[in-house]
This record gives structure tokens, C-alpha cells and sequence, in this order.
């Protein structure tokens, strides 16, 4: 077994209140992980330190075969969505992506179409993603996640706004990027948008992760 990402007694506070309470955890590559948890509880902060965007306080974040803040400062291959994706409200979902694919440039135009294609937006269309719906602007989000074909993706309630069918549509987009060997870490808080979906699932309260599926 290849682990993605391994947590060793992470902890993380903010002031006086201790946010991640030493979780140690490993989340297996290839697989899609589910956590749940109430707003509050710790996803969203642990989230951000294996994305790098926070510094734990204690504890260690492996990706891979390298130590995140002492090998590495970013994860090498990353997609994510964490809170509200921030797009330009005046652009296309199109040109947002473009923009977005310029400050790397290892993908070009063909690559940010099927990003878009795969989550079910238009791509012919010129409407401001200020015009999106939110539903919409998940997708965009998710497109703006796999677009650069990462190996890690981490996305936060990527389920928000979604009617019945744009969840299934994200679901088997999912199962298919699993199926290319893709590592998924997903939160949301209701159990049944993720205990068919996810190979493990894990319950995020007051800090603490433990496992449930």
C-alpha cells in the first residue's frame, strides 16, 4: 500500500483554541477519502496545511515520499478547492481558466476545454461568471481543480450547490479520475453524498479524525 499523504500528530491553533488536536492518519493513493464534519470542526484547516497555504504548529505532512515544509513548500502535483474558488466576476469560465493556466503554463487551451467539458460547462459560452449560478461556479471550480491533470486533489464541499444530476455528473467524473490513479481528499457534511462514493470515509469532530468506513 501507497499512501498519498501521511498526517503525524498534526496540531494546529489559532490564539487559545486548538483547531487540529495531534491527528495522525494516512490516506491511501488511488483511492477517493471522504470526511465528514460540521463547520468548525478542523476539515477546512487540515486542508489547508497538506495544501501548504498553513504551517502546523507540530507534527509532520508527508506527501508522497517527501516532507511537506522541509522537502517540498507546495505538494508537487495539486488541484484543490478550499472555501469559495475566486474567480473574476467580469470573465467567461473560460478565461478565468485561461488566466488561471497562465501562471504555470504547462497546459494550454485544448487541456482547460476538456476541464470544462468533463464538469459539464459550455464551453462555446461567453457569460460572465458573474451570471454563473452557484451550482455553476462549483463546476467551474472543479474544472479549475483537474484541469492540470494532478495527481493529489483536495476539494472542499465540492457538492455545494449542485442539483441531483450535476452531483451524479461530479461523482462519475470522480470515479474516473480514481480510475486513472488519482488520490481524492473530499469534505461534506452529509454521510450519504459520500458513503457510496468514497472507498474510505473518516469524521472530522472538535479536531480529532477517526475513520468510519
Amino acid at each position: 500500500m501507497e499512501n498519498a499523504v501521511e498526517l503525524i500528530k498534526l496540531t494546529k491553533s489559532f490564539k487559545k483554541e486548538k483547531v487540529l488536536k495531534g491527528i495522525t492518519h494516512c490516506f491511501e493513493k488511488g483511492k477517493i477519502h471522504g470526511i465528514m464534519g460540521f463547520n468548525g470542526s478542523g476539515k477546512t484547516v487540515m486542508f489547508k496545511c497538506i495544501c501548504g497555504l498553513l504551517q502546523p504548529d507540530k507534527g509532520r505532512i508527508r506527501i508522497g515520499d517527501k516532507i511537506l515544509g522541509k522537502d517540498i513548500d507546495f505538494p508537487e502535483s495539486l488541484g484543490m478547492i478550499i472555501e469559495n474558488p475566486g474567480f473574476l466576476p467580469y470573465l467567461s469560465g473560460y478565461t478565468n481558466l485561461k488566466r488561471l493556466a497562465d501562471l504555470r503554463k504547462i497546459i494550454g487551451k485544448d487541456e482547460i476545454l476538456d476541464s470544462m467539458c468533463r464538469v459539464g460547462l459550455d464551453t462555446f459560452s461567453k457569460k460572465k461568471v458573474g451570471q454563473y449560478s452557484l451550482g455553476m461556479r462549483e463546476r467551474l471550480g472543479i474544472a479549475q481543480a483537474i484541469m492540470e491533470n494532478p495527481e493529489l486533489i483536495i476539494l472542499d464541499e465540492p457538492f455545494n450547490g449542485l442539483d441531483k444530476k450535476g452531483a451524479e455528473d461530479v461523482c462519475h467524473l470522480f470515479y474516473d479520475l480514481r480510475e486513472n490513479g488519482k488520490t481524492i481528499l473530499l469534505a461534506a457534511h452529509n454521510m450519504q453524498e459520500i458513503e457510496w462514493l468514497c472507498d474510505t470515509i473518516c469524521e472530522m469532530d472538535a479536531g480529532m479524525l477517526s475513520r468510519i468506513k
